[in-house]
């Protein structure tokens, strides 16, 4: 057999492969073989030339041709016999694609449909950060975040890694940052006797929280006012959120005590230090009698103590955790406040079997934490990083809420009725606008304005007992918003909030009311 011709494989097309496509020579070769077979030059199951003979004809080195022969057995075109040399495969790559392709044209109408066990909702995902003015309530300042001091600390990790942590093992997060956090909460949130463990962010031990106590037909009493990534997480486990009553103290222990009596709530969610939404902490004796409570009717509490470190004009109460004879809180936090939502460092404190579980779930989604910035993090804490960032950010959001709080009341006295509250510490002010908010973040999105209003964060529709009928539920207009001041500086807040107050209220340049 002489394929000389028929694969046109002589030396003038192998150069022009060579110099146009700058392929190799023995690909070069493989694909004109490969076209001869499409071609039906030689057909399947037919022996093809030795490689010898194919090398004498090409004028080719024995090991190009058997390179390109190699190619085409792992493209399934070929295959090579024992003593028989090459052949052409029975059923060809082009054959089965043939197939395939007639298949699809029998089957236009047909699209694959996955059968979900649970249908999440998908909602627009509005990022804060691209809108020019971000009122944000949980948005730090990236931009004073010191990117060159952390650095070095990942350098360092980098030029000197502790190759055994780099494999796969232990989820509970590195020994050194547990240790790290495990030290700065016992010093400045009162919190030992507890077991720690690192997760990627808050949500995440939410949510496992959530897998591992809830099942369908639970019940979780959560705040009236609250974050709704949190009951969305309790909610895709089939349990029934219940919403408890709050007055400008907190949440209502009446109205507690009430939905506890009627059995089967499992948790209670938490936010009592600057209450996600409305900033109000729970006093000592409010905190005593949810406590009490708890335990009478054995439930457990989830803490979420999200910005416990920004306070202005006094040390916080502690956590509830730093209490706690019998171990029913579980506590979480977060440093996505200090440093940024990025960084994915989280951390859950519980009892020791809770921890246990929670590092075998975690095993179950992810074998292993991000080491090198989990390392980078417990040095930057080491070496006194971390907490001079934290003075200073401290410092910089007192002096931003100071400025927010200044042009409020400067509204006020034009006559704007405008009601809030000067918190204590966190990252944003509860405010009362005095007429419904429906439909303002709408329109502020389209003035390049990023806020939040009482709609997003409310369960009205949940705050009843199962015994109470239509005429008990409270009717309210939503009147709120939450404007964080952390992450704009002062011209920034000053800019937008003249944006918002002209839209709420048709202010003009002159500082006069339109209505």
């Amino acid at each position: 057999m002489n394929l000389h011709l028929s694969l046109k494989l002589n030396s003038e097309s192998l150069d022009k492969n060579k110099t146009s496509a700058k392929q190799a020579k023995y690909l070069a070769i493989a694909d004109a073989l490969r076209q001869a077979i499409k071609d039906g030059q030689v057909a399947p199951t037919e022996a093809l030339p030795s490689a010898r003979k194919l090398a004498q004809q090409l004028t080719v080195n024995r090991h190009t041709i058997m390179a390109a022969l190699a190619e085409l057995v792992a493209q399934g075109w070929v295959e090579a016999k024992e003593r028989s040399g090459y052949r052409v495969v029975k059923n060809l790559p082009i054959q089965t694609s043939q197939q395939v392709n007639k298949v699809a044209q029998t089957q236009q109408s047909f699209t694959w449909q996955f059968r979900f066990k649970q249908n999440v909702p998908v909602t627009p995902k509005i990022k804060a950060s691209q809108y020019p003015f971000n009122f944000s309530g949980g948005q730090p300042d990236i931009r004073k975040f010191p990117f060159d001091e952390f650095k070095s600390h990942f350098s360092q990790v980098c030029q000197r890694p502790k190759i055994d942590d780099l494999s796969y093992g232990d989820s509970l997060g590195e020994a050194g940052l547990i240790k790290e956090i495990a030290t700065y909460l016992r010093r400045v949130r009162s919190i030992t006797d507890k077991e720690l463990m690192i997760c990627n962010g808050s949500q995440e031990a939410l949510y496992m929280i959530s897998q591992l106590l809830l099942q369908s037909g639970d019940k979780v009493a959560v705040e009236q006012l609250g974050y709704p990534p949190a009951w969305a997480a309790f909610e895709r486990t089939g349990a029934k959120l219940i919403a408890i009553k709050q007055d400008d103290r907190g949440i209502d222990p009446e109205h507690l005590a009430q939905v506890f009596s009627q059995g089967k709530v499992k948790l209670l969610y938490l936010t009592p230090l600057h209450q996600y939404p409305t900033t109000v902490s729970l006093d000592i004796s409010r905190r005593m009698q949810i406590y009490q409570l708890a335990v009478q009717y054995g439930v457990a509490i989830v803490e979420d103590d999200y910005d416990h470190e920004f306070h202005y004009n006094s040390q916080p109460i502690a956590p509830m955790a730093s209490d706690d004879p019998a171990g029913l809180v579980i506590y979480i936090s977060t440093f996505s406040k200090l440093m940024f939502g990025g960084a994915r460092i989280g951390y859950v404190v519980a009892n020791d079997a809770l921890i246990e579980q929670l590092a075998a779930y975690k095993m179950l989604m992810n074998h292993k934490c991000n080491v090198l910035v989990q390392q980078s993090v417990a040095k930057w804490m080491q070496q006194g990083g971390f907490e001079g960032h934290l003075r200073r950010m401290t410092k910089l959001y007192h002096k931003r809420r100071d400025h927010m709080v200044s042009l409020l009341q400067s509204y006020q006295r034009q006559g704007l009725p405008l009601h809030f509250e000067i918190p204590a510490g966190g990252m944003a002010i509860w405010l009362d606008i005095g007429k419904s908010v429906v439909g303002l973040k709408e329109k502020l999105l389209a003035k390049g304005v990023y806020l939040q209003t009482e709609v997003e964060f409310s369960r009205l529709k949940d705050l009843s007992c199962e015994k109470s009928s239509d005429h008990d539920l409270p009717k309210k207009e939503y009147r709120f918003i939450r404007l964080g001041f952390a992450a704009m500086n002062e011209m920034e807040v000053t800019q937008g909030l003249s944006i918002v107050m002209q839209a709420i209220y048709g202010i003009g340049s002159n500082g006069n009311m339109l209505i």
